[in-house]
């Protein structure tokens, strides 16, 4: 995880801009509209990185609170209000001293990081919609009028650099369509995949539970879930019998040689 997000800082902010999808740079555009929005609900947030994802996007914050679904609701309600402004995003090259001495004078400390790491030879821009700045190499979309359906999904802590030993940020998660039909579509799948979640379901018909003190994952079955168990298991077996398998067994543990 900790190279992954590191070649993600690196796709950010080095280079000519790199190949995206149009639906990728559409997510990657809405990721920056909602740092802008959040530093305008929360003007002391610093941002990190905000990269489109294979769902939509993310964004990282550092700030002294974890966010909550009224935040969020308050942060999508200003991203209409940038999304309506239509501001273009234009981006702009400048020397590693102009963007250090840029970022510093904003206070975005994680930008100065980012900045100070990179190969001398690099390309290094910043994009500018309105009155806000974010370090990166694009593409972007036109202008925030050309978006025309998001949504913010959920908060989770992220560590820096995906390093447990630095600092713990807010992530938020979002995805953004070309239409609102495709929109109401994904949120849709969302929720019938949070219906069908066998953790759900298994707390729900007391089929079985897990206690972390045990382990993740670690199934401990309850009497219905074990008779389902039971039938599962019996019919597999019977199967492989009625198509000439034979069944063998083998130790759950042993001797790593």
């Amino acid at each position: 995880m900790a190279a992954e997000l590191e070649a993600n800082v690196l796709e950010e902010v080095v280079g000519a801009a790199m190949p995206l999808s149009p639906l990728e740079t559409l997510r990657h555009s809405t990721a920056h509209v909602m740092a802008k929005a959040v530093q305008r609900v929360f003007p002391h947030a610093k941002v990190t990185i905000g990269p489109s994802i294979e769902t939509g996007f993310f964004y990282d914050f550092d700030i002294d609170r974890a966010f909550t679904e009224e935040d969020l609701a308050k942060i999508e309600t200003e991203m209409a209000a940038i999304v309506k402004a239509d501001e273009p995003f234009v981006r702009h090259e400048v020397t590693r001293a102009e963007a250090l001495k840029r970022f510093a004078d904003l206070g975005e400390t994680y930008k100065v990081e980012i900045i100070e790491a990179l190969p001398a030879d690099a390309v290094i821009s910043y994009y500018q919609t309105g009155d806000w700045i974010d370090l990166c190499r694009g593409p972007h979309i036109k202008s925030t009028g050309e978006i025309k359906a998001f949504k913010l999904l959920s908060v989770a802590g992220a560590y820096w650099r995906g390093n447990e030993k630095n600092k713990m940020l807010q992530r938020i998660y979002g995805t953004a369509f070309a239409s609102k039909a495709e929109l109401d579509e994904h949120l849709h799948r969302l929720e019938e995949a949070k219906r069908r979640d066998h953790r759900r379901i298994g707390k729900d018909l007391d089929l079985f539970s897990i206690d972390e003190t045990i382990g993740g994952g670690l199934v401990l079955w309850h009497p219905k879930g074990a008779r389902i168990r039971y039938v599962m298991e019996e019919f597999w077996r019977q199967e492989h019998f009625a198509n000439g398998y034979e069944l063998v067994g083998s130790p759950h543990v042993a001797r790593d040689e």
